[in-house]
């Protein structure tokens, strides 16, 4: 039986990204290429569970993981987003949704010996709470809410938020837990990131990350850690809060809470200064943080 750190579950996307001047970037992304690539570069064992069809296989490529490690399903459709970013910081932005591929349940979901189950997915219905359930009983599981909130119109493919109906009842099942501040807002009513992290963790969650553009902070009913972003340029802006996840999730495994966080922030800071997955190392997140962290030694 394989034995991983974490197995991250999620869709490869084809992404139209068009910024705020109108210049058009095709490129293969999707949670599950950040997460995987940023929990690979801190030198953990990742495992990847997708779907993509058959005929857009060759997406497969820009996993940065070793090939033996990507469980690849064949899919009806594959998952494709247009993004229209309307400002320089890529704050606010338009989604279009092009084609969705099938959902995940437990069936799809290898025997493995893992420690952390990574949902990694981009639009509400890749997943649902019965595969929460069913991986919180194999082991810890970690969420992106994202695609619990993001739906897509069936007939025009608009992308909207809404509240997550069955919130209280599954969030029990997740040890860590990943919203954005808008997310946030959207479960809580709370534009207040410590009060809505405190919320959530009171409803079930056992640890909360809420990344913003300025800091990421994390809770886990008894700590509150906080720590700011140092990128020095935006250029990488695209997989920003899955870098950051699945590098706090990783280094969960063997630090503590304030030491997780001081890397995945550091790590998310580093990515942002170039575009793509990130492809350091861990000794590269290690001089980023002596160089732009040292508040924290």
């Amino acid at each position: 039986m394989k034995k991983y750190d974490t197995l991250t579950i999620g869709h490869i996307s084809l992404d139209y990204n068009i910024d705020y001047l109108d210049n058009q970037i095709i490129e293969v992304g999707g949670a599950v290429i950040y997460s995987s690539a940023a929990a690979y570069a801190g030198g953990y064992k990742v495992g990847v569970v997708t779907k993509v069809a058959p005929e857009d296989k060759d997406r497969l490529n820009e996993f940065v993981i070793d090939k033996e490690d990507i469980f690849y399903i064949p899919s009806s459709a594959s998952t494709s987003i247009r993004n229209k970013y309307h400002t320089p910081d890529k704050e606010r932005r338009t989604c279009t949704c092009i084609g969705q591929a099938d959902p995940f349940r437990i069936d799809d979901i290898p025997e493995v010996d893992c420690d952390v189950y990574h949902l990694a997915g981009l639009i509400y219905g890749a997943f649902d709470g019965e595969l929460i359930k069913a991986l919180a009983a194999k082991g810890k599981v970690a969420v992106d809410v994202q695609a619990l909130l993001r739906h897509a119109d069936k007939k025009t493919g608009a992308m909207y938020f809404e509240d997550w109906a069955e919130k209280k009842e599954i969030l029990p099942y997740i040890t860590y837990l990943k919203t954005d501040a808008a997310e946030a807002e959207i479960l809580t009513g709370q534009s207040d990131r410590v009060v809505a992290a405190k919320m959530l963790h009171s409803w079930g969650a056992k640890e909360v990350v809420i990344t913003h553009n300025t800091e990421v902070i994390a809770y886990d009913g008894e700590k509150l850690c906080a720590c700011p972003i140092k990128a020095r340029n935006l250029s990488g802006r695209s997989g920003r809060g899955d870098t950051t996840f699945a590098g706090y999730i990783t280094e969960r495994i063997n630090q503590p809470m304030d030491k997780a966080l001081l890397w995945a922030t550091a790590l998310v800071s580093n990515k942002m200064e170039k575009p793509g997955p990130y492809r350091g190392t861990r000794k590269d997140v290690e001089a980023y943080i002596k160089e732009f962290y040292p508040e924290f030694k």
